[in-house]
């Protein structure tokens, strides 16, 4: 692992516009000069932490604790509030896997723009489409349009094209349940690839696999970094905050021996809400 540092997130603060009301957006525009017509809700408060060069970190926490709004920060799909996010190197983002798809295109031509946004050259993408292809391994619906797709099929895709970006940072967020086991096996083994020559990020319930995976584990806990440090150490003190058990008692996951997943009830949050985000 090498000491430069490749990403690093400096007092990150992210806030979000609740508004009471639907037509309060409306007046927030025309009369927000004057008067606040939504109150602010903080998804992050001062987050820092950097990353090295192969280093590989994982991020714990509930659902609604703000692991994806710091990932989408770090990806710069959305802009801090307030602090820095600075990132050295091209980022594979496994987020939201399929969503910024074109559902009249079709599995290859998303694939061409997809590669494009990763900012790959057309000459490039072009060469890795059979391995693209072969990745996903959806067979002939590769070459038919996004609205023929399951869910699945369209994870699969978004998850091919991301692997096979040659990208020196991987950021994955929980993706890795997005087929049958053969394809989570193969998104799993690409992962443990990965980590032998690249820097990950990864967001994940699973703390056997954080464990055995990551350098580094952070805790976040209602928008704070609540401890980060040791996988183990950090590990242990959050499963014994949230379920009053220590590490080696959790129970594993149905059909995948020996490999912890906290109980559902024990990681969701506060239930979804039509948020915008909050300008300074």
């Amino acid at each position: 692992m090498s000491s430069e540092v490749i990403i690093s997130c400096e007092n990150i603060g992210k806030a979000f516009q609740l508004y009471t009301h639907r037509n309060d957006q409306l007046k927030q525009i025309l009369f927000g000069h004057w008067k606040r017509f939504y109150h602010q809700h903080w998804a992050l408060r001062d987050v820092s932490f950097e990353v090295r060069r192969g280093e590989r970190v994982g991020i714990i926490g509930r659902n609604g604790a703000g692991k994806t709004t710091l990932l989408q920060i770090i990806c710069g799909i959305t802009q801090p509030t307030q602090g820095t996010a600075k990132v050295k190197g091209s980022i594979a983002p496994i987020l939201a896997l399929g969503a910024g798809f074109d559902k009249e295109l079709t599995g290859r031509e998303n694939a061409l723009i997809g590669g494009a946004i990763l900012g790959l050259r057309r000459s490039v993408i072009e060469k890795k489409l059979p391995s693209i292809e072969a990745f996903a391994d959806i067979g002939e619906v590769f070459y038919q349009p996004l609205r023929m797709y399951s869910s699945g099929m369209a994870a699969r895709l978004a998850f091919a094209l991301c692997a096979l970006a040659d990208a020196d940072i991987l950021i994955v967020d929980e993706a890795l349940s997005v087929g049958d086991a053969s394809f989570t096996d193969k998104c799993d083994a690409f992962i443990q690839d990965f980590a032998k020559r690249g820097t990950i990020l990864i967001v994940s319930h699973d703390l056997a696999t954080l464990q055995t995976l990551c350098d580094q584990v952070l805790w976040v806990e209602d928008g704070y970094v609540r401890q980060s440090g040791d996988p183990a150490e950090v590990l242990t003190a959050y499963a014994e905050a949230v379920m009053g058990k220590n590490l080696t008692k959790l129970p594993s996951a149905p059909g995948t021996p020996g490999r912890a997943r906290l109980p559902a009830e024990l990681v969701n949050g506060p239930g979804d809400t039509n948020i915008k985000a909050a300008s300074n």
